[in-house]
């Protein structure tokens, strides 16, 4: 892995430019984008995008995203019962 310490002006300024040439698209040149390494995203992303024409691909959508949010809720639930002792000093 390289950091910024380790690049020159002129490649930190080609990432960079990169970066703009995707996340500054002209109206009409919709882009979307997702997370290095973020094949799942993307897959829900693509869903988002197909259930909007699709019922029953919505309708699973709806349910997959209703378990995400009950994982949250659950896992919430767990870590509310940890407790910590805090000292300070």
């Amino acid at each position: 892995m390289h950091f910024a310490e380790d690049k020159t002006f002129e490649q930190l300024l080609d990432e960079l430019d990169a970066l703009l040439a995707i996340v500054q698209m002209p109206p009409g040149i919709p882009v979307a984008t997702v997370a290095i390494n973020g094949a799942m995203n993307a897959g829900i992303l693509a869903v988002q995008m197909l259930a909007v024409g699709n019922d029953e691909l919505k309708a699973k959508l709806v349910n997959y995203k209703l378990s995400l949010k009950q994982k949250i809720i659950d896992a919430n639930h767990e870590l509310s019962h940890i407790k910590y002792d805090y000292k300070t000093n």
